[in-house]
């Protein structure tokens, strides 16, 4: 069910991930220790990254995703905090209490 409020969830998450604004990313040990060739090119793929179903993401906010790069598997997260990092957001719709966090990492270190 897309609610006005999921909608406007997958909306900052779209443009956070698409756009890498209002957030921050990070890549796992294993990404981080890639070639600067492959993260760019993985850094690439998150960001056009369109592959949404029901299977992947359930909830319809556009928060996780997965794709094969170089015969391995690519996951993405992109986690709502408050804008100290200390805890969850009070209201990932509202960008005012939020920041998002976008994590790259090979899916064996998941």
């Amino acid at each position: 069910m897309n609610t006005d409020r999921t909608l406007r969830i997958c909306a900052l998450n779209d443009d956070a991930r698409r756009n890498l604004a209002d957030g921050t990313m990070f890549f796992s040990r294993g990404v981080a220790a890639l070639s600067v060739a492959d993260q760019a090119a993985i850094v690439d793929r998150v960001c056009a990254f369109e592959d949404f179903t029901e299977d992947n993401d359930p909830w319809g906010e556009h928060d996780f995703g997965s794709f094969e790069h170089n015969g391995g598997t690519i996951f993405w997260k992109i986690d709502c905090y408050d804008h100290d990092l200390r805890c969850g957001s009070p209201d990932p719709a509202d960008l005012a209490v939020t920041r998002r966090v976008l994590t790259i990492l090979l899916a064996d270190e998941y």
